[in-house]
């Protein structure tokens, strides 16, 4: 008769792999998790210059039209999780991005964008801390505070 071995792995390997994947899991887990954070920057980086490429196409479109009137607000309707820029002067037929982003759920939500009170301020969450607040002022788009120090990082 025969004897027939199984090899295995020993507790010793085992608990090698195990230490091994706890440090390299450790040292992946920060930088997804920072990496995430710079996606969402650059995708609020990519709506503020859609925006205001927007803006100064419809300010042109309505020179040549013979119109002098500045654009009023970016959104149908304020409030939180509601569609933003949607449209000029509230007017959804006249869209300011061809897919309207969705608002804020809550105000403290991070990574969104929603429209102020007035109508003529929009605040971005930014997806760690902070906030920026960008206003519709002589048909541009630009930071109520340029100086900001996430208005640089959103601008830049």
């Amino acid at each position: 008769m025969q004897t027939t071995y199984r090899t295995a792995f020993t507790m010793l390997e085992l608990t090698f792999v195990v230490v091994i994947i706890g440090i390299l899991s450790a040292i992946a887990v920060p930088k997804f998790a920072a990496t995430r954070d710079d996606a969402t920057i650059a995708k609020a980086k990519t709506t503020i210059a859609s925006v205001r490429n927007a803006v100064a196409a419809e300010r042109q479109k309505r020179i040549l039209r013979g119109s002098f009137t500045s654009i009023s607000n970016l959104s149908s309707s304020s409030g939180l999780d509601k569609p933003i820029f949607d449209g000029f002067d509230g007017n959804i037929s006249n869209s300011v991005l061809e897919y309207p982003l969705q608002s804020c759920k809550t105000a403290s939500s991070e990574g969104c964008w929603r429209q102020n009170a007035t109508g003529t301020e929009y605040t971005y969450n930014m997806p760690v801390s902070g906030s920026v607040v960008f206003e519709l002022k002589n048909n541009r788009f630009d930071c109520k505070v340029r100086t900001a120090t996430n208005c640089i990082r959103l601008t830049r």
